[in-house]
């Protein structure tokens, strides 16, 4: 055999453990990085206002992501570790590292989803925390200009209206643009789910795709 016909030999040889390493890689790259497939795709950081790791409000969350169209990509951003807010570290220019953390990873996302439980009529504390530390130092607020929604849930019969209307006043001050209609408060949510945390209320299940997709739509109003 020529020196020609031994190189497209060896070639031939190398060109199935080359698709098989680009395969791997491409799903590597869908896996880890999503948005490089689709540019397009919004980054929405999920907040759960209960720290309780059972929380119905966990629970929501975890399905509202499954529901959610192909044009976001959620993803729950944890706030029990946030110390409470003082502001003296701020003024020191000497942040918390785990307030940093936290606005570092705030500031790549493109909207908000609030899923929370009422507490006494109100939001509760991590929550509020939470938004105090992305809210400063004074003219830096994570918050600013970019879409939220807020879900509220509650084993009782009102669905935490208390905490998905106060939580909306914040809003009005940090200048966070969150959808109007429709609004969701989830009553009843003890009965909500299967032991395989499956929706197991069709109609419900229904409501919350359409809310989904109502919110697919704000974010992209108001990215755009």
């Amino acid at each position: 055999m020529n020196l020609a016909g031994e190189f497209w030999q060896h070639k031939r040889c190398e060109w199935p453990r080359f698709f098989i390493l680009m395969t791997i890689a491409l799903n590597l790259a869908i896996i880890f990085f999503p948005n490089l497939m689709d540019p397009d795709m919004k980054k929405i950081a999920v907040i759960i206002g209960s720290l309780r790791k059972e929380s119905w409000s966990r629970k929501l969350a975890k399905a509202l992501i499954k529901l959610a169209p192909s044009s976001l990509q959620p993803e729950i951003v944890e706030i029990a570790q946030l110390p409470l807010y003082n502001q003296d570290p701020d003024d020191q220019n000497q942040p918390l590292k785990e307030w940093t953390a936290f606005r570092e990873k705030m500031k790549n996302v493109d909207g908000f989803l609030f899923v929370t439980p009422e507490y006494n009529r109100s939001v509760p504390a991590p929550l509020k925390n939470a938004i105090d530390v992305g809210s400063r130092p004074y003219g830096k607020s994570i918050w600013n200009g970019k879409p939220a929604a807020v879900i509220s849930c509650s084993p009782g019969a009102i669905g935490g209206f208390g905490a998905n209307q106060h939580l909306r006043q914040s809003f009005v001050f940090l200048n966070v643009p969150c959808m109007q209609q429709p609004e969701a408060y989830i009553s009843d949510i003890s009965h909500l789910f299967d032991a395989d945390l499956n929706i197991i209320k069709a109609d419900t299940k229904e409501f919350l795709r359409k809310y989904m997709e109502a919110y697919a739509e704000w974010v992209e109003k108001i990215t755009h």
